[in-house]
């Protein structure tokens, strides 16, 4: 899996840390605060979008008194303080970072999600210092599937495309890693348990856990 690798690029929420469960209740509270029943199909409809374009998308959407700026200020205050005291790392990711960082990998992590909750929750965590660089779908263009995000933070590492692995935890975040050129594993998160399939289908490989890596290399 390893082989010809020089760069790692990681998605955040369900594949660095067990975060989704999270945001689905931040958002049937956010709807029920204006009396709104909260969509089925909402968290479907803004998978892999970027913060600001999911913003965007419930302001036209379902939420049009609200502007986008106080959508995100909104979210990014309910999340804050579980990005900071709830959420933890997904199993054997440190172990798996170490032996990356010992192999000479660069690293970085390619988030939908806000950069101040990013932040937030790897400095919580001790993750921080292993990544190389951090970039949000807002700040690279269009969010996921579209292959931006991978694509600027394999030129910040300056390393080609095709020499970059991704780990990913939802069927958009691969469709964005193999539409940047790359090679895409899935890994299993409860949240998007239903996709697992079609994920295994869309990946390059798929694992449960990082222990199925560490336990072989480390």
């Amino acid at each position: 899996m390893l082989d010809g690798i020089d760069a790692v690029l990681f998605d955040l929420d369900g594949t660095i840390v067990d975060s989704m469960w999270i945001w689905k209740q931040i958002d049937i509270d956010y709807f029920s605060r204006f009396d709104l029943g909260f969509p089925d199909q909402y968290q479907r409809e803004i998978e892999g979008l970027s913060f600001y374009e999911t913003a965007q998308y419930t302001h036209d959407h379902y939420m049009p008194w609200i502007s986008v700026e106080q959508l995100m200020d909104d979210w990014n205050k309910m999340a804050y303080d579980h990005y900071v005291n709830d959420v933890t790392p997904k199993e054997n990711i440190r172990q798996f970072l170490e032996h990356l960082k010992r192999k000479g990998c660069k690293l970085g992590v390619a988030t939908s999600n806000s950069k101040v909750l990013c932040n937030a929750t790897l400095e919580k965590n001790g993750l921080r210092d292993y990544f190389d660089i951090i970039l949000t779908g807002d700040e690279c263009g269009a969010g996921k599937p579209a292959p931006d995000v991978y694509l600027n933070c394999a030129k910040a590492l300056d390393v080609k495309p095709e020499r970059c692995l991704v780990f990913e935890d939802l069927c958009n975040g691969i469709i964005a890693g193999k539409n940047a050129g790359m090679t895409v594993v899935t890994i299993y998160d409860e949240y998007s348990a239903y996709q697992w399939e079609d994920k295994c289908s869309k990946a390059d490989h798929n694992i449960t856990s990082y222990r199925e890596i560490t336990d072989e290399v480390c």
